[in-house]
């Protein structure tokens, strides 16, 4: 039996554009043309994913996708334009229990195939999530004491390094280990999580809003502190070089390598092996899918690194976590609540 796709937009372009596409890949597909015509049909008939606009009249999208969480959790995928002006609405649909984003047809600068098989991917992948995954987020968790009582400041110059690599169900994850790690944290942290261009900065601002880190959108020339975080830009790779001072600091370099994603993990882990003693960092990959970072992971923990991937248990597309596991770049496998254990435990070192 075919798996059923529903398409809510309050465009008959995108509707019938979004249709073609589940029809030739062997969907049955639904429509619907705002939030309340699409709770409705969730009432009645079972769906494998939903996709899902977001301003829309008589219902919008964040509304549709708290009722259908209620109602029936779905996995459904945000359909975004994604300008800066949507990317707060879609981190909050994402907090309602959305699992991911794709871009409009037509409104991103990529080839159409290439954004076609971004769309399928994004589906296909939906469909796996568990829906005891499914759940609008809860509150961020209570802050951390601090880590350093005994000391009077921050180290002066990185000892260490904490890298996270995330996709799909990632920025959620990250909000949570941000807002629990206290803001003397000795070390910088830093993120890739797979963004576009237009949502890093934003989800940034997001994130230094609710940590007591400082966190940063990753610019080119920034030195690397403790009590730092630094989310990758969307576009563009996050390296690392060295100063003749020995700070560390951020090179942002573009895709000559043509990775599918922009930043990759594996581009962030592999010059963090080049350029910094791999014995002092701690790597993580968590949820996403495919398998970026997973090679980067395996290079770090050849060189002494401590790698930590998320357990089939907690992450929401057993993906990228699986592939560092099974090409044994991990050491251990945790679920999240753990990891976010070891974390300030390796702060506490």
């Amino acid at each position: 039996m075919a798996k059923a796709v529903l398409v809510v937009d309050d465009s008959a372009l995108i509707r019938k554009q979004l249709g073609a596409l589940f029809d030739k890949a062997g969907y049955d597909v639904g429509f619907a043309k705002n939030g309340l015509e699409a709770v409705e049909f969730v009432k009645e008939y079972d769906f494998d994913v939903i996709t899902m606009d977001i301003n829309m009249p008589v219902m919008d999208g964040l509304t549709a996708i708290k009722e259908i969480m209620h109602i029936k959790p779905t996995p459904i995928v945000v359909i975004s334009s994604l300008t800066q002006d949507e990317a707060e609405i879609t981190f909050e649909a994402l907090d309602l229990g959305a699992v991911d984003y794709v871009a409009k047809p037509g409104t991103i600068t990529l080839d159409l195939k290439r954004q076609e098989q971004e769309i399928l991917s994004k589906i296909a992948m939906a469909m796996t999530v568990p829906k005891s995954k499914l759940h609008i987020k809860k509150m961020a968790h209570k802050k951390a004491k601090s880590l350093l009582e005994s000391k009077k400041e921050l180290p002066k110059k990185v000892e260490k390094l904490v890298l996270i690599g995330a996709s799909t169900g990632g920025p959620g994850l990250i909000e949570t280990i941000l807002s629990t790690v206290p803001g003397d944290y000795p070390y910088p942290i830093c993120v890739v999580q797979h963004m576009p261009e237009s949502f890093t900065s934003v989800f940034a601002h997001r994130l230094n809003k609710i940590s007591d880190l400082d966190v940063i959108e990753a610019k080119s020339g920034e030195i690397l502190k403790p009590g730092m975080a630094v989310i990758a830009k969307g576009g563009k790779h996050l390296h690392f070089a060295k100063k003749t001072t020995g700070d560390l600091y951020i090179k942002l370099v573009p895709n000559t390598m043509n990775h599918f994603f922009c930043p990759a993990v594996d581009e962030m882990f592999f010059s963090a092996a080049r350029v910094f003693n791999a014995k002092n960092i701690l790597a993580i990959e968590l949820t996403g899918i495919g398998d970026d970072g997973a090679d980067g992971m395996v290079e770090l923990r050849k060189k002494g690194a401590y790698t930590i991937a998320e357990s089939p248990e907690t992450a929401v597309v057993y993906g990228m976590p699986k592939m560092a596991y099974e090409r044994g770049g991990a050491v251990k496998q945790l679920p999240f609540p753990k990891i976010v254990d070891e974390i300030l435990k390796y702060g506490s070192k």
